[in-house]
């Protein structure tokens, strides 16, 4: 016979910690939920984080709320399976960002005190710095711990910041501009011989001096790809709905009336 969820009289944190334990149950837990490990979940870990983010680049906050919670979940999930190995528990993750958030701001929690935002930046990243020097079990590179499953504009973004902070890096943004036509002269040429497997090396070198150029800018390449994306999306809209209004569709057009609309569109936009 089922037994009844947790207590809705419970506090919240209390209530989902205790729901994820049921659910994990080996005697009458859920069989989707028990065959999962931290390698299957991570994937849906990631996917809540874009949708978070979704929400946020929408202003949506109803779905923001509802986009945290299941971002929240993922965190429960995988503390609970990290407890189930005897690893660590909720409360364990919930200390460790606790003290983190602590020592990394002295000059809210101390007497640290810093002349400017960007002193207080470089604050941070000396803080960072010595926290991977404490983890570190025998010599390590520089980049040894940016996670690879990062999205790649942001681990882009990441290795050459850490680069650039042994002094690795082009001088200035024209230098970084420069780099980039290079690169992609470099890939018109592999395009132009018909060699697809250099054209992908020359592609992602054109990407990571791309990201390059927004760390040099001080713009987030996800941020900005996200909003162009947002823009497309609008635009091609505006594209069907003037087709539409038509009696045609996209496939029943040409590239010239919908690079027309498309520019209505742009110029729409800027009224």
């Amino acid at each position: 016979m089922p037994r009844p969820a947790p207590s809705a009289d419970l506090p919240p944190m209390a209530r989902l910690l205790a729901i994820m334990a049921r659910l994990r149950d080996r005697d009458d837990g859920c069989p989707w939920d028990l065959e999962q490990t931290f390698a299957t979940i991570a994937p849906y870990t990631v996917e809540e984080a874009y949708e978070v983010a979704d929400a946020v680049e929408r202003n949506d906050l109803a779905d923001l709320k509802d986009e945290l919670g299941d971002l929240l979940l993922q965190v429960v999930f995988h503390a609970r399976m990290a407890e189930e190995k005897g690893a660590f528990d909720f409360d364990d993750v919930a200390r460790a960002i606790n003290d983190k958030m602590v020592r990394r701001h002295p000059h809210v929690f101390a007497d640290e005190t810093y002349a400017s935002l960007s002193d207080q930046k470089a604050g941070w990243e000396t803080l960072k710095a010595a926290e991977r020097a404490g983890k570190a079990t025998g010599p390590a590179g520089l980049l040894d711990d940016v996670p690879v499953g990062l999205p790649g504009l942001t681990r882009a973004v990441k290795l050459s910041k850490r680069a650039a902070s042994v002094g690795f890096v082009w001088p200035t943004v024209q230098d970084v501009v420069a780099k980039l036509h290079e690169e992609v002269g470099e890939l018109l040429v592999e395009v132009e011989a018909g060699d697809m497997v250099k054209a992908r090396d020359e592609l992602g070198d054109v990407l990571f001096v791309a990201a390059n150029l927004a760390r040099s800018l001080d713009i987030d390449p996800e941020d900005a790809v996200r909003s162009t994306n947002a823009k497309f999306v609008r635009r091609f809209q505006y594209v069907e709905a003037r087709l539409a209004e038509r009696g045609r569709t996209p496939d029943q057009s040409d590239l010239a009336e919908m690079d027309a609309l498309w520019d209505q569109a742009k110029a729409a936009e800027r009224v």
